[in-house]
């Protein structure tokens, strides 16, 4: 029995080993290595989550070369693998298969949008967003649909009833004043390294009337990833905020819809909204000093 499981551990490639090598391969572009390693995985192992991850990273390696034909024929077939998974089990059991289906709908949506089918794209994200609006995956598809079809549109609501420091104001209610929109979260280290930015952009806005709104939501954990009750991790978040933002004078809303709705599956996210309430820039990600100041200066105007 001992020789058995020895002989299975040594054959059987962990699913964390699996994506790495997979994500290797396509960040070579070796496709047939790819390939080859989720198929002998599969023969052990079937369609399980790991591998249907393991495949997800091969649409997303594709997609990245915008070699699209490869990275939809990866997506959809990590798509119709999922899909099958989940006439078993329900899709938030655990967390690779989310992660695999989010990421076949986000390339598939980025590959219509690369062709030139834009309306397309978000047609068919928003027919996803429709389908898994109460699972893991509506920030991550949020935020596809987001970032093809925001801009230029009225600044989705906060939810402010609960907030950190000063009581915050609506949206609605902030109309007339440009706005940044800092979505952050405790934990994140660029979300700390933009902080100096906006800092700095608040200081030299200040005449133009420049709002920083930092909406924030809690994870269930504090640092070290110690579990935490809610009042435990508010008054942590209150910590951080005044440790790596106190030079900022945002209000902070607290709540986890703000980031379903606006789409924030990374962080930081920051968006610009103008003194219509109009979305002018939605940015996933971190952004710098000289990227983010021609964009303030078009909704301070």
């Amino acid at each position: 029995m001992k020789r058995l499981f020895l002989l299975v551990a040594l054959t059987t490639p962990l699913w964390a080993d699996l994506v790495r090598d997979v994500r290797s391969a396509g960040s070579a572009k070796d496709w047939a290595k790819g390939d080859k390693l989720i198929a002998d995985f599969q023969k052990t192992n079937g369609w399980n989550p790991d591998a249907i991850f393991a495949l997800s990273w091969m649409a997303r390696s594709a997609q990245a070369a915008s070699e699209w034909d490869r990275a939809e024929k990866y997506a959809s077939e990590t798509r119709q693998q999922a899909l099958e998974a989940l006439k078993k089990r329900k899709l938030d059991e655990e967390p690779k298969l989310p992660l695999a289906l989010g990421a076949s709908i986000e390339v598939q949506g980025q590959v219509l949008a690369a062709r030139g089918q834009r309306s397309e794209a978000v047609a068919f994200l928003n027919e996803e967003l429709k389908r898994w609006h109460d699972t893991s995956i509506r920030t991550r598809t949020q935020k596809n649909l987001h970032l093809l079809s925001l801009e230029g549109k009225p600044a989705p609501a906060l939810e402010v009833s609960e907030y950190i420091g000063a009581k915050p104001v609506s949206l609605a209610g902030l109309k007339g004043k440009p706005i940044v929109l800092f979505f952050w979260a405790h934990w994140c280290a660029d979300c700390k390294a933009q902080g100096p930015v906006l800092a700095r952009l608040e200081r030299e806005y200040e005449s133009k009337g420049l709002l920083i709104v930092g909406p924030t939501q809690r994870y269930g954990y504090v640092g070290g990833g110690i579990d935490a009750t809610k009042a435990e991790e508010t008054k942590y978040i209150a910590q951080i905020r005044e440790q790596f933002y106190g030079p900022l004078t945002m209000t902070v809303p607290l709540s986890e819809e703000n980031f379903k709705r606006w789409g924030c599956s990374s962080s930081p996210t920051l968006g610009l909204v103008d003194r219509k309430g109009i979305v002018r820039l939605y940015h996933p990600g971190q952004i710098s000093y000289e990227e983010l100041k021609p964009k303030i200066d078009e909704i301070v105007k």
